[in-house]
């Protein structure tokens, strides 16, 4: 078996996975309990949060333990909204996750809401001539995605956090994380918000976090019982958190090597995919894209096609965003890039892990070619 379709979700690896087993049948209490045993898983939490702190560059009083991506960046956008007074503009991209873009979606029409979606480039990058261009007095929250879940794209949050201050000074900057939280060398923040996903990297699913930069004026999430300094109430995931905690510390020991062994995985596939005739690359340059993510059209065969082949094979890839509703023929992302028709219908997204090999490479290359040839056989003329 030959999983490539790590974007979606990750295998947890097995220190995770044993430190959330521990956690469910050993460290059980719930830490807003007062004895003894509570008050050590209490401490374990926070421990975890001081780690994943030291990650992001940020104290551990910024960070909110969550569910995961889609409630990290719905609490940061809606949390960021509720407090605002008097007409506000909103800005994100087109080429947002949908747990990002359809938030921003249900705030049209609004009152004394404007929401603005500026374009991409041909590589997938947000256009910072447009960007710019959209940025007004009246902007009070911007959201660009990190590394784009598609093409791998990767946004220059320095620059456009540079941008905003220059533009819009009162506004908020929320960035989504989720693809580029360990894939990206650690390194400080340059936003106000930032969220994450632990399944994205080898840790459980069901857990993830939002950074949210001392002294924002953030409204939070769900009420209740008054967890996570009142701004994300509800039962703390000890066992999810811990689970984050184990894999992210083998990431932060190996990074520089498994960051070099996605590359080398992705630029091997690439070198075997490149000689199928008319393959074509969509986003980025592959040295320029984040290292775990390639996207190549076959034109002559739907994606949903080689999907279904390839799976016959038990090698796994996808036409794209798992979380995506894609109508048939269409993918909202690639058509910002300028990708349609039979470019965009026969695309297909590699996303890579650090434990591939360059043989996966090409075994997975080699049946791809010959389900391409084979299915080509068969296209309309």
């Amino acid at each position: 078996m030959i999983y490539l379709d790590n974007s979606a979700t990750t295998r947890a690896l097995p220190e995770a996975a044993d430190a959330a087993y521990r956690a469910m049948t050993e460290q059980f209490y719930n830490p807003a309990s007062a004895y003894k045993p509570a008050l050590i898983a209490e401490k374990a939490v926070e421990a975890a949060r001081a780690h994943l702190a030291a990650a992001l560059f940020c104290a551990s009083g910024e960070l909110l333990y969550t569910s995961g991506g889609t409630e990290s960046n719905n609490m940061a956008i809606t949390g960021l909204i509720k407090p605002l007074r008097g007409k506000r503009r909103i800005i994100t991209t087109a080429g947002e996750h949908p747990s990002v873009y359809e938030v921003f979606r249900a705030q049209e029409g609004v009152a004394d809401t404007e929401v603005v979606f500026v374009g991409l480039n041909a590589n997938g990058t947000v256009n910072l001539d447009k960007l710019e261009a959209a940025l007004t007095a009246q902007t009070a929250l911007l959201s660009v995605i990190h590394v784009n879940n598609e093409v791998g794209a990767i946004n220059d949050l320095e620059t456009i956090s540079a941008l905003l201050r220059r533009r819009a000074p009162a506004a908020l900057l929320h960035s989504d994380g989720v693809q580029a939280f360990c894939k990206l060398p650690f390194s400080p923040i340059a936003t106000d918000l930032y969220s994450i996903s632990a399944h994205k990297f080898h840790a459980p699913k069901g857990i993830g976090a939002l950074y949210v930069k001392r002294g924002v004026k953030f409204a939070g999430g769900q009420a209740g019982g008054g967890q996570e300094r009142n701004l994300r109430s509800g039962t703390t995931n000890v066992p999810g958190i811990l689970g984050l905690d184990a894999a992210l510390k083998l990431y932060r020991a190996h990074q520089a090597q498994w960051i070099a062994q996605m590359r080398a995985c992705k630029l091997r596939l690439w070198q075997n995919l490149s000689t199928i005739p008319d393959v074509l690359l969509n986003g980025p340059a592959l040295e320029a894209g984040a290292p775990h993510i390639l996207n190549v059209s076959f034109p002559g065969v739907r994606g949903e096609a080689l999907v279904n082949a390839l799976s016959e094979r038990e090698i796994y890839v996808s036409t794209g965003s798992a979380c995506s509703t894609h109508k048939k023929g269409q993918n909202r992302i690639l058509s910002a890039m300028g990708i349609t028709g039979v470019r965009a219908e026969s695309a297909l997204r590699f996303s890579l892990c650090p434990f591939h090999t360059p043989e996966e490479m090409d075994t997975a290359a080699a049946a791809l070619a010959e389900q391409v040839a084979f299915l080509r056989r068969f296209q309309r003329r």
